[in-house]
């Protein structure tokens, strides 16, 4: 039976105080509702947080024990604007008050054709777009690459090491780690071709290799073994999410993108966890200069809200017949009303310059901890989008999963709340809202220097 503990805070937004106030995790409140959960959910079904959310908004996470926790995750990407933010909660109430669904596909609405509109306008490029929406990043990639297949009459797709493309059947093949994603989940989908990515730290030969080499392979696989006849798409995330924050090599993904210009193979930038807004710009394909045929969106869309995109050239997205795309909750009304206010969200506040300023705090201020074992690999990123790998020390690059651990651990038993990634299980990724406050920020920042600090002792 669910309770109301009139003590915590009625709602959520910047109206919080934005403050750090927890001290140890989990409260009573947050154990009681894990013993619940333990009777109720099934055992595979886990949370990265012992803590139960209550309320947030700003920067923090106010959790059932009324303990303020500061956000450095941001629902893994998705609340970029901040969580409840007023811009998003006005036209989502708004549009509640008036209808909350009726199948676009049944009787369709407005608010989907201002949102299509506007990722048509956003995405890079001059040429004539189309837009569908969605309701999970998954749908997004598997309904991209339908297009590409159905555009090209082909049916190959190439993927590359460290991604992550979702949990559905294609797309968990696409997914390159086996653990936790794929392992006893078989057998997957036919047609999905791996090649490595220009991952400049891990690259055998040395950074500087990584992009020369690493396209060599790639268009070894394309052109000898798969034949660039059979491939309808390239799906690559421009920084790779889940594979730990990977920036490929500079100049590898222009050329991988000139290569399928020239084979008439799509290229598919998945932008699910890297767009709207969260690198410094719209897209982090941007940062490359590089225009894809399409593009996928999910996550940071909708502030909170199940909405997905796939935003391409008119000609790819025209191909599909009627009635071969779609689903009953895609583009539901209300989370397209919030897409809306995201849009208007990051232009009123400018948080394309935020997301820049925020990404370079972090990596001056991580730069300057004390790491005497130098366990810090690598610190990198884009934005609001950084990540620390962490190894075994220095001169040593075998990855330091205990080390992520014990760092996690600490900084949630403090009133941080931070994730991990990496094909390892090595790199501590930092995702906080744009809304934080430059305050709420550097105690962040200090709680992790403090953490590394006492893993040093």
């Amino acid at each position: 039976m669910s309770t109301v503990d009139t003590s915590l805070p009625a709602a959520g937004g910047p109206a919080l105080p934005q403050e750090r106030t927890a001290a140890t995790v989990p409260g009573p409140r947050s154990a009681e509702l894990a013993r619940r959960r333990a009777a109720a959910l099934p055992a595979g079904l886990t949370s990265a947080s012992q803590m139960y959310a209550h309320a947030a908004g700003g920067g923090v996470i106010v959790d059932v024990d009324g303990r303020s926790h500061i956000d450095f995750g941001s629902g893994i990407a998705v609340t970029t604007v901040g969580n409840a933010a007023p811009r998003v909660v006005e036209r989502m109430t708004e549009q509640m008050a008036r209808f909350t669904h009726t199948c676009f596909l049944a009787t369709p609405y407005e608010g989907y054709l201002e949102v299509a509109e506007r990722l048509n306008a956003l995405a890079p490029g001059d040429h004539d777009k189309r837009t569908a929406l969605f309701s999970t990043g998954a749908e997004a990639v598997e309904n991209a690459v339908k297009y590409a297949r159905i555009a090209t009459g082909r049916s190959a797709v190439v993927v590359f090491d460290h991604a992550f493309h979702g949990r559905s059947q294609l797309t968990m093949t696409m997914t390159a780690k086996n653990q936790p994603y794929k392992e006893g989940f078989g057998p997957f989908s036919p047609e999905v071709h791996r090649t490595p990515m220009a991952y400049p730290y891990r690259w055998p030969s040395g950074p500087a290799n990584a992009a020369d080499e690493a396209f060599a392979r790639f268009a070894l696989l394309v052109d000898s073994q798969i034949g660039a006849s059979n491939t309808a798409a390239v799906v690559v995330e421009p920084i790779q999410g889940e594979g730990g924050f990977i920036v490929p090599a500079p100049g590898f993904l222009r050329r991988v993108a000139d290569f399928c210009t020239e084979r008439g193979i799509v290229f598919v930038a998945d932008e699910v966890q890297s767009g709207i807004a969260r690198t410094g710009t719209w897209f982090a394909c941007e940062h490359e200069g590089i225009v894809p045929d399409l593009i996928t969106t999910a996550k940071g869309l909708a502030g909170g809200m199940p909405l997905a995109a796939v935003t391409g050239r008119a000609d790819i997205m025209d191909a599909a017949h009627p009635g071969g795309i779609g689903g009953t909750y895609a583009g539901n009304p209300v989370a397209c009303a919030a897409a809306l206010g995201v849009f208007e969200t990051v232009e009123a506040e400018g948080l394309l310059a935020r997301a820049t300023a925020i990404g370079d705090v972090l990596t001056t201020e991580l730069a300057t901890f004390d790491d005497p074992a130098g366990i810090i690999g690598e610190i990198r990123g884009r934005g609001a989008m950084i990540a620390v790998e962490l190894v075994a020390g220095a001169g040593d690059s075998t990855p330091n999963p205990a080390a992520v651990a014990e760092i996690v651990r600490y900084a949630h038993a403090r009133g941080l709340f931070v994730l991990t990634a990496g094909t390892y299980g090595n790199v501590l990724r930092f995702l906080p809202p744009l809304s934080i406050s430059d305050a709420l920020l550097h105690d962040g920042i200090g709680v992790l220097r403090d953490a590394f600090a006492a893993l040093a002792r």
